[in-house]
């Protein structure tokens, strides 16, 4: 498997961001909304530093999945409609905004709160604003709303993503796959 993408596939390396980064969200989503599960308090402060702790390293991989996607290639977009390559292309944005703008709205909303913030119990982290209890409900809003405008965003990327597979029968979902093999030149036609 190739490291770097080119015109037909995602490398290696794009795939792996890819699908981290969309696992780590997705898991540290469903983990956020069941803390309120936890037995004593004791472990719901344990399962917070470790939703906290995985909210940073979605936004540290978000960090690098940039880095690398402004220094590696990308596929040729498959034949579309124009409005549909202009929605890729406002989702993919969206997709990447929120990504990032979700671990920081947690950070924001740990910072005016005032508690401290740990990476897996192995160093801190600075606030990114002052405690501020006027704006601990308004970050905290902002922290969960960014989750479910993302979860609408991804619902309509891996919708697109099947229409593309079943229904136009092209390639756009096999080469982010991190298996399988793309559809023969002669078979698409």
């Amino acid at each position: 498997m190739m490291l770097r993408s080119d015109d037909r596939r995602w490398g290696a390396i794009a795939k792996s961001f890819h699908w981290i980064v969309a696992l780590a969200i997705l898991g540290n989503g469903v983990f956020g909304l069941c803390m309120d599960l936890a037995r004593n308090p004791m472990q719901k402060i344990n399962w917070l530093a470790l939703h906290k702790s995985i909210g940073l390293t979605v936004l540290a991989l978000m960090l690098l999945r940039l880095a690398w996607r402004m220094a590696d290639g990308r596929p040729r977009e498959e034949p579309a409609p124009r409005w549909q390559q202009l929605a890729a292309r406002a989702t993919h944005a969206a997709l990447y905004l929120l990504a990032l703008a979700l671990p920081v709205s947690g950070w924001w909303y740990n910072s005016v709160t005032g508690k401290p913030l740990q990476w897996f119990k192995l160093f801190n982290l600075p606030g990114i604003a002052a405690k501020d209890d006027a704006l601990r409900h308004l970050s905290h809003a902002a922290h969960e709303y960014l989750f479910w405008l993302l979860v609408l965003v991804l619902v309509a990327h891996a919708g697109a993503a099947l229409k593309h597979h079943v229904f136009d029968r092209d390639d756009v979902l096999r080469r982010m796959l991190p298996f399988g093999e793309l559809r023969d030149e002669n078979e698409k036609e």
